[in-house]
């Protein structure tokens, strides 16, 4: 009797009361890292069991880019072959810009068929769900932007900057989309539906990728629309592909496009990861 008392209270001894005890709640940044990793892969095998979500970064810059080059080539350009080196730009930007919609309305749709509940209750970094979306997404810009490209290029486009300053503009597209993907996710945390958060989205969109010199010469538009266009930062960002695809040159537009960049990083990606930790 006496024995097991005394060790009865040896264990006791032992175990610190549960009220006493710190439980962590915090992952190492290695650890976040590998868990976004991890999401970004679930994104893809997405992708791969469903291909139909690469309808719009596969069909749309193959149909747009053959119904701008023969509706406006000759209006415009006076033939398609000249007209390709001002179209393939504005057609990537666009496309590619567009795209990003994706990030907020698949965000919003895993939040509301409860997917992120169920990674709550997992042991992971609580951004990691919605960094890996991010990160996921760039696999589509990249399609996307090849994809464009390729087009132009069996069209006859021919970039006189070479490969290497293609896959800069390339690039500067991807990093920029990326950018303007933090304005979509934010969207797609605060909104209510994914229906709503796409509406919005192509409400912002379509009015900035079509007034803008994308398709046409500015200064064949109305003084009105001209002023719009020329301070518009898809007309930057399609300036500065332009100048990198066709001319192998490093203007102004591409410093100015990934300060837009950089900017929209440094204002939206705050206020998704605050609202999104908030439901999270």
């Amino acid at each position: 009797m006496t024995t097991t008392t005394m060790s009865t209270a040896a264990l006791d001894s032992t175990i610190t009361p549960g009220i006493d005890r710190v439980l962590k709640n915090r992952v190492s940044i290695g650890q976040t890292i590998e868990n976004s990793l991890t999401m970004a892969a679930r994104g893809l095998i997405k992708i791969r069991r469903t291909p139909e979500q690469l309808i719009d970064v596969t069909l749309q810059p193959i149909l747009f880019t053959l119904m701008f080059a023969y509706l406006f080539g000759g209006a415009i350009a006076g033939n398609v072959q000249d007209y390709l080196p001002a179209l393939i730009p504005g057609i990537l930007v666009q496309t590619v810009i567009t795209t990003s919609v994706v990030t907020g309305t698949q965000l919003r749709e895993d939040m509301d068929k409860g997917v992120f509940d169920r990674f709550r209750s997992l042991p992971i970094a609580r951004i990691a769900p919605l960094a890996g979306a991010l990160l996921a997404d760039t696999i589509r810009y990249a399609i996307a932007t090849t994809l464009t490209f390729v087009m132009g290029y069996v069209m006859g486009y021919h970039p006189a900057g070479g490969l290497g300053n293609v896959v800069l503009a390339g690039l500067l597209v991807i990093a920029c989309s990326w950018a303007i993907s933090w304005i979509f996710a934010f969207f797609g945390v605060v909104a209510r539906t994914a229906s709503s958060v796409q509406g919005i989205s192509m409400l912002v969109l379509f009015p900035l990728t079509f007034l803008s010199n994308a398709y046409v010469p500015v200064d064949t538009l109305p003084d009105w629309l001209k002023w719009f266009a020329n301070a518009n930062p898809i007309s930057h960002l399609v300036t500065a592909v332009r100048e990198l695809a066709n001319n192998g040159a490093v203007g102004g537009d591409v410093l100015l496009s990934l300060l837009g960049a950089a900017v929209i990083v440094a204002i939206f990606a705050p206020l998704t990861v605050r609202a999104y930790m908030r439901k999270a």
